[in-house]
């Protein structure tokens, strides 16, 4: 018998209805779609081929198995391929899916907002029938003063300011970068990007009623300057809120430097005599902060590299402290003159100023940690406490008595922003802005999230909102609330929900 050669064997195949492997393959992506579009047949083995199953069986629930390289989509009910981030062919990667995910949470949580709604998240909740428990007997203090806090804060509703250039009839385009008010918030002084490049900065001044509205004026002589502002606090050097000190960062062969502008410089009211003008030459700064002790009248510090700087604005006369890291973070006591330092390597000391001349480093008066670079250090009115916040987004309340944490303060994002707290003790409030630009409101004494308020714009990392929030906005007639500056619009979160519009319409004029 003759034997067949291997052609005669693979029509006999063909003929019989042998198909090889990769015509089955081929069969079955042309069945089910092909790579682009989910997993092949080939890439199906025993295990993946249960998964598809049971993913299949369980798509009308939210959660689908997660499959290496692929992405469940619940609107049309299957798997698509993920692509390196690298890839511009095909930009689908898991970070952009995670980035739309995100957007439509925003998106729903703006929707719900600008909904009329009950005034508490909770049914029943308002501040009558809180009064009346608390007189009751029923509701201990601090839970009444807590949920106090709730229905305010849960009533607070977004309104947009418009501000207009008395110069120009265009409305502002130049992105708000940082607003800080001074202790009475009747001023917030700012620094906007320009699009040319650099920043301006310029001081708007705040009216409120008793009814809740809120107007501003802002000055026309701002301030251009080609260098980055690192950081900013109001300064009393002839009088309270005198003064905004700036940490400059150098550029090219311009140097770092910290100047002291004097407030009427924003002003037309007296413009031949300015007050003081000055300016330090000091390399890259982090951090600054101004000194309201008598003992040390008219000192601020300035936080940089492994080094802490304290400097008399008036006599120039400084005191260096030589430090292991990155000093990010500041604030000085008012009943004693002590600074409190945050680090990139989450060490937190306090400097007493009253010793000097010490080169050891027992001039630290406590010292203790946290997990994660220190972005910011507020010390309450009682001094014995500080909150401190780092770039892993721990936000936790120090007894700097024992120097252990007493309390956390959970929800905030952050994870290598430089990011600021915000206290009002008079209000029971917390305040910060995540990286992921969303603003969380918690009650002080006991850590409760009361209201996460979403960024009116998408959130991106040079669109981080800026905020400042008081008691009294706009000077003793305003009214609580909450200022909001994202890209170049303002806002402004009153506590009454009566807030007309009409009222709060917001001009910007010559001062």
């Amino acid at each position: 018998m003759k034997k067949g050669n291997w052609r005669d064997r693979g029509r006999d195949r063909r003929r019989l209805g042998y198909r090889s492997d990769w015509q089955r393959d081929r069969t079955q992506e042309q069945r089910y779609g092909s790579s682009e579009a989910g997993p092949s047949y080939r890439d199906r083995t025993p295990e993946n081929r249960s998964i598809s199953n049971t993913a299949a069986s369980s798509s009308s629930s939210s959660a689908a198995p997660e499959l290496p390289g692929f992405y469940f989509d619940a609107e049309k009910n299957r798997y698509f391929r993920l692509l390196p981030g690298h890839n511009n062919c095909n930009p689908l990667t898991r970070g952009l899916l995670q980035e739309r995910e995100q957007e439509k949470h925003r998106a729903r949580m703006i929707t719900e907002d600008e909904r009329p709604r009950k005034k508490a998240p909770r049914a029943g909740l308002n501040s009558a029938l809180l009064l009346q428990k608390r007189h009751l007997g029923l509701l201990p203090g601090n839970s009444y003063s807590r949920l106090i806090h709730e229905v305010k804060v849960s009533g607070m509703r977004r309104h947009r300011l418009e501000v207009q250039s008395s110069e120009s009839s265009s409305p502002n385009t130049d992105h708000f970068r940082l607003i800080v008010g001074d202790s009475a918030c009747e001023r917030v002084f700012t620094v906007n990007d320009v699009s040319h490049g650099g920043c301006k900065y310029g001081i708007m001044n705040f009216r409120g009623c008793s009814r809740g509205s809120l107007s501003v004026k802002m000055c026309d002589n701002l301030y251009f300057t080609n260098r980055k502002v690192n950081s900013i606090c109001w300064a009393s050097v002839t009088h309270s809120d005198s003064h905004v000190l700036l940490c400059l960062v150098g550029m090219a062969e311009t140097p770092g430097c910290v100047s002291l502008l004097p407030a009427s410089l924003f002003s037309n009211s007296n413009p031949d005599q300015p007050g003081m003008l000055c300016s330090f030459k000091i390399s890259t700064a982090w951090s600054c902060a101004w000194c309201l002790n008598p003992q040390a009248d008219k000192t601020f510090s300035t936080g940089l590299s492994r080094r802490v700087i304290v400097t008399d604005a008036v006599t120039g006369r400084r005191q260096t402290y030589g430090i292991g890291s990155d000093v990010l973070a500041q604030q000085f006591a008012l009943r004693a003159p002590v600074l409190f330092n945050g680090c990139r390597s989450g060490e937190i000391f306090s400097i007493d100023l009253r010793q000097k001349g010490r080169r050891d480093h027992s001039w630290k008066a406590c010292r203790f940690s946290q997990d994660s670079a220190i972005t910011s250090v507020r010390i309450l009115q009682d001094e014995n406490y500080l909150l401190a916040a780092d770039m892993i987004g721990e936000i936790k309340l120090w007894d700097v008595r024992v120097t252990k944490p007493v309390r956390k303060y959970e929800g905030h994002h952050n994870q290598h922003a430089y990011l600021p707290l915000h206290v009002n003790e008079a209000e029971g409030l917390l305040m910060a802005v995540g990286q992921d630009c969303y603003t969380r409101l918690w009650s002080l004494g006991d850590g409760q999230l009361l209201r996460t308020i979403p960024s009116p714009h998408p959130a991106g990392k040079d669109m981080i909102p800026s905020v400042v929030f008081s008691s009294q906005l706009g000077g003793n007639r305003g009214l609580p609330g909450l200022l909001m500056a994202v890209r170049h619009d303002l806002y402004y979160f009153p506590y009454n929900s009566d807030y007309q519009e009409g009222g709060g319409v917001v001009t910007e004029a010559a001062c």
